[in-house]
């Protein structure tokens, strides 16, 4: 085949692949409570620090002892359902504010926001997790606080 003809050919083959611009990156918010649970139960987190979304407020008093704590967790994704993926991310999230709260004598993570690519959601039941066909992560802000 002459050179040309096959210039032509490689050209046209490498047109038809998907780009990379074009990966996937699904947007998600899945209910957050049940991720929390789900790590307690599994023992993945002791239970000793308590997690509040932005707009959901802990009873008592309470004093933020280290404001904008921030964790951005990702997970392997391959072979996973997103809403899976999206949980193992999450789950590594709170184990690092949960052990980020403890250091500083906290027992609480209060007014969490989803902090994906440094842009703020705020929601009292969801969390925002980004899948896609080998990765999923999750992205969180929030205050390491003290509760009475």
């Amino acid at each position: 085949m002459p050179f040309k003809k096959l210039a032509a050919a490689a050209t046209l083959l490498l047109c038809t692949l998907p780009s990379v611009s074009q990966a996937r990156d699904t947007q998600l918010f899945l209910p957050f409570d049940k991720v929390v649970a789900e790590a307690i139960s599994t023992g993945k987190i002791d239970g000793s620090v308590k997690f509040y979304l932005a707009g959901t407020k802990p009873a008592g008093n309470m004093t933020v002892i280290s404001p904008n704590a921030v964790t951005n967790k990702k997970t392997n994704a391959f072979n996973k359902s997103d809403e899976v993926a999206c949980e193992w991310a999450l789950q590594s999230a709170l184990i690092t504010l949960h052990q980020a709260a403890k250091k500083v004598g906290a027992n609480a993570v209060t007014d969490i926001a989803s902090f994906y690519k440094s842009n703020e959601r705020k929601d009292a039941k969801t969390y925002e997790c980004h899948a896609g066909a080998v990765m999923a992560g999750v992205a969180l802000r929030g205050n390491l606080s003290k509760v009475q």
